[in-house]
């Protein structure tokens, strides 16, 4: 089984510089590509001359991680597609039971591997932790974090087990499985593309697994950080975008209560004085709004499945029951 380490870059020379030589080091099996965003840094100088035997893709414009992926991935031809952030660590061995559960079980189409925080290796990472899950309305969650709630690591999820999707940081898929999907919804230009991607897979009869015994560090937020308003805005919009393409049975009850939560939420951001975040909201509502008539013709063309959910509301469990932990 062929697999191919693709690390998308946008003017990332120095989490190149920093995080590269770990993936050199440790994925002796694998073909390394960093696949460029037309970056205007010298990254592509830098990696000709200290990484020359690492395959290099350049696109033409930043298209986000969505399209980005989409049009680098066309010029890849391993059996499994690693998609790897540019601000991971790697450690020894660490695709070996990432291949193992691959050539074992080929049911299996996407691999999360355990992720935890670079700056805080005790701990799990917020994007990924140990394989996500999201509830009826659309909020994600992990094992080993939710919401801003995020576990040590005891070992508590070295285990190998079905997940619903699998971290944009660090996501394996099999090429056959990518490419019947037809790759990232590019509308989504970054964060919950993931997510989308993984729920039209499990819509269509695709296994998603988390194998616990293969672990990276990742930095998160390197190149958008939590404290900017556009995340918020790409993370409200994106979730409903999802929501809307993919859910099972009657789509209004659930879209009208999300956005009565969605409201609650921006409230809470306009009295704690984060008013940009609070416009952000707003801003992801009014563009949902006029990108319905697509999203409906596309919910119409993909196939649907029932329990996508093990928890109704991951937002009444967290905040009023406050049960804290997966």
């Amino acid at each position: 089984m062929k697999i191919a380490v693709v690390i998308l870059n946008w003017n990332g020379k120095q989490l190149l510089e920093q995080f590269l030589p770990s993936v050199v080091q440790h994925s002796k099996n694998a073909t390394i590509y960093v696949a460029d965003n037309a970056s205007t840094d010298d990254s592509i100088q830098f990696l000709i001359q200290k990484f020359p035997n690492v395959n290099v893709i350049q696109n033409t414009s930043n298209g986000g991680y969505a399209k980005g992926y989409n049009e680098a991935l066309k010029h890849v031809n391993e059996d499994v597609f690693c998609l790897l952030n540019s601000d991971i660590e790697v450690t020894p061995n660490w695709l070996t039971p990432i291949i193992s559960e691959f050539e074992r079980h080929p049911k299996t189409a996407i691999i999360q591997p355990k992720i935890l925080d670079y700056k805080k290796k005790t701990h799990f990472e917020y994007a990924g932790a140990a394989g996500g899950f999201i509830d009826k309305y659309g909020y994600a969650y992990c094992r080993g974090r939710i919401f801003d709630t995020i576990e040590e690591d005891h070992d508590q999820y070295n285990d190998t087990t079905s997940i619903f999707w699998a971290s944009g940081a660090c996501l394996f898929i099999r090429q056959s499985t990518f490419k019947a999907l037809h790759g990232f919804d590019e509308t989504y230009f970054a964060h919950f593309e993931e997510i989308d991607l993984c729920w039209r897979a499990y819509n269509a009869g695709y296994v998603a697994k988390y194998i616990g015994t293969s672990t990276v560090f990742h930095v998160g937020g390197a190149t958008l950080n939590a404290v900017n308003p556009k995340k918020t805005y790409l993370n409200f919009r994106n979730s409903l975008f999802t929501i809307t393409k993919n859910v099972d049975g009657s789509l209004f009850p659930i879209i009208f209560i999300r956005l009565l939560l969605d409201g609650i939420a921006g409230l809470k951001f306009l009295f704690s004085f984060k008013w940009s975040h609070f416009m952000a909201v707003l801003k992801a509502h009014f563009s949902f709004y006029r990108h319905l008539p697509r999203l409906l013709k596309q919910r119409k063309q993909l196939p649907k499945k029932k329990n996508y959910y093990k928890t109704t509301s991951i937002v009444w469990s967290y905040f009023v029951k406050k049960r804290l932990t997966f």
